[in-house]
């Protein structure tokens, strides 16, 4: 009986001993990590692989900026491209808020801005080709976000915090974050600081000069604050494609493209289209006027520009394609003399007889 036992005893199989279960994960953990790691310095991660612009001054961190509140925002009525924004003014609250205000409570859109419409009537002739949009005074973000949901890669420049703000609110409720460059700077014709003027209550008024801040608007409070200058020149390399360049800064425009001289003396077709604020009254109170402006740019090769309201709209091209823009806006499909790409003009001329035929129709109504 005891030889049975002994015979049945040896047959059952060995255990593996409990260091050994602990030590065969380990072992398995440690070859997989070195034969990662072996492997890793031909796979560099994703950070390397998208290189950021290094620019001269930083670009405004909208996630390091604290939260501007109350937020009022919506979507803008009447665009092919709708976006968002958020208001910087609020007007007189209770008595006389902001127009929009009134609207968004009605369960109305905002009002579309003229200049995003025309933003985007101008863009639209230059889909597919490569090429940043310049804002300069970019306010709340109406021109850089018309833009920036088109496609289009935005560097937009605002020296009020305030509006800075709306703008961070814009980027994420439009989700540009990858399109839109923000600076919060003034841009001039030297680097440097200078006394810029916020107007309240119309932010969008703000001024170097404190007469051209308060021109429009004499019992509003403006506050004196320093902020940075930068030129576009010592910005934007000459490498860099622009296809557009706006300026709304509220009398300072001859600062602003004195500082862009190179890259306003680009060839015909590398320059930019030029849609800046052409205010008299504004001008003079900053020491300019509109008939230096058109000397200097004519100087650097825009030989055509047409006003619109107090905008200017100047190209390079030849006088013939400008009046054959006028003269053919009725025509839906690009016309082009020599080597003047008509496009971007009749689109724009184009829109803007369709918008005034819309509001004769909604009048009707």
């Amino acid at each position: 009986m005891a030889n049975a036992w002994k015979r049945e005893n040896s047959k059952q199989p060995k255990l593996l001993s409990p260091i050994l279960l602990i030590l065969s994960p380990c072992l398995l953990l440690l070859l997989f990590l070195f034969f990662f790691s072996a492997r890793s310095p031909s796979n560099p991660p994703n950070s390397t692989l998208f290189v950021t612009p290094l620019y001269p001054i930083p670009s405004f961190n909208c996630l390091e900026s604290p939260q501007a509140h109350p937020v009022v925002a919506n979507i803008v009525e009447n665009l092919k491209y709708p976006f968002l924004y958020s208001l910087s003014d609020f007007g007189s609250l209770p008595d006389k808020p902001h127009k929009n205000i009134v609207r968004l409570l009605k369960g109305k859109p905002f009002r579309k801005p003229d200049i995003s419409a025309t933003i985007q009537q101008l863009l639209e002739g230059m889909k597919g080709r490569n090429g940043l949009v310049v804002d300069v005074g970019a306010n709340v973000g109406m021109a850089s976000f018309a833009a920036a949901v088109m496609g289009f890669k935005v560097l937009a420049f605002e020296p009020v915090i305030d509006n800075l703000k709306r703008i961070c609110d814009g980027i994420w409720f439009n989700r540009v974050a990858d399109l839109v460059t923000v600076f919060e700077a003034a841009v001039s014709d030297r680097i440097g600081n200078i006394t810029f003027y916020k107007l309240v209550g119309r932010l969008d008024n703000s001024a170097v000069s404190a007469t051209g801040a308060k021109l429009a608007f004499k019992s509003n409070e403006e506050i004196a604050v320093q902020v940075r200058t930068i030129p576009l020149d010592e910005l934007i390399p000459n490498s860099e494609p622009v296809l557009l360049l706006k300026i709304d800064v509220q009398g300072w425009e001859y600062h602003v493209l004195k500082g862009a001289v190179k890259l306003l003396s680009r060839k015909k077709d590398a320059a930019p289209y030029l849609i800046y604020e052409e205010d008299e009254r504004l001008l003079q109170a900053s020491n300019s006027s509109a008939k230096e402006i058109r000397d200097f740019l004519h100087g650097v090769g825009y030989s055509h520009c047409v006003q619109h309201g107090t905008d200017a709209h100047c190209t390079k091209a030849a006088l013939v394609c400008a009046t054959l823009c006028h003269e053919n806006f009725s025509d839906n499909k690009s016309a082009a003399v020599g080597d003047c790409n008509l496009g971007p003009w009749l689109l724009f001329w184009l829109g803007k007889v369709k918008f005034s035929w819309d509001r004769i129709r909604a009048f009707r109504l």
